[in-house]
């Protein structure tokens, strides 16, 4: 099994839109893509709400998007050309105990793409892709965490400027490829270029 993983430092960055511009322009192969979702301590896996529920008892839902047409992410993914889209959503801490049924989910699978930074205390993928948001100054412990690990940045709208992020050493951001995409598309050739390449498929640019 081939897997991309791709993460990033924070929240609603476009890691999505990422993935979603990737699916899109590197078909075939054909993807399965996989959302993984991490509630809070408290919060239940089955509607990320406040629940009274022991882990063990709703600790990870993995569901399967059947709706090419709604607007989930997991929608968006079939809709760019997914061949399936799963969903896992885990309570904090609850991520180990979930992958079996995932790894079930997948059996048979050549060809994986992952929303995830966490996922990678499990796996070591073909590939790491980290979203950056200069916009945006946090930076969640858990992405510093797997930063280093990084195959590639993708930066939204610009790959130079100073340093955002004074707790981030700037040799961990300098030292690796970069990518510039747009808040419009999130799209570019270049990047799928350069996966392309890195997972030994054939590269070609666009004309133009």
């Amino acid at each position: 099994m081939n897997v991309v993983v791709v993460g990033g430092h924070s929240r609603n960055i476009g890691k999505t839109s990422v993935m979603v511009d990737l699916i899109r322009g590197m078909t075939p192969p054909c993807w399965v893509a996989v959302k993984i979702t991490q509630y809070g301590h408290g919060l239940c896996s089955l509607d990320g709400e406040q629940c009274a529920c022991e882990p063990e008892e709703h600790g990870f839902v993995l569901t399967e998007e059947k709706d090419r047409e709604g607007r989930a992410d997991t929608c968006r993914f079939l809709a760019a050309g997914a061949r399936r889209s799963l969903w896992l959503r885990v309570r904090q801490g609850q991520l180990a105990p979930a992958l079996p049924a995932l790894h079930r989910a997948l059996r048979g699978e050549d060809w994986v793409m992952v929303e995830s930074n966490s996922v990678l205390g499990f796996l070591k993928p073909a590939l790491y892709l980290f979203v950056l948001d200069p916009s945006r100054q946090d930076f969640k412990p858990s992405a510093r965490k797997y930063l280093e690990r990084a195959d590639a940045l993708v930066s939204l709208d610009s790959v130079s400027g100073a340093n955002p992020w004074p707790d981030v050493a700037d040799t961990l951001l300098s030292a690796k490829p970069a990518f510039a995409v747009s808040r419009q598309d999130y799209g570019s050739r270049e990047l799928n270029a350069f996966v392309r390449g890195r997972l030994g498929l054939e590269v070609s640019l666009p004309a133009g």
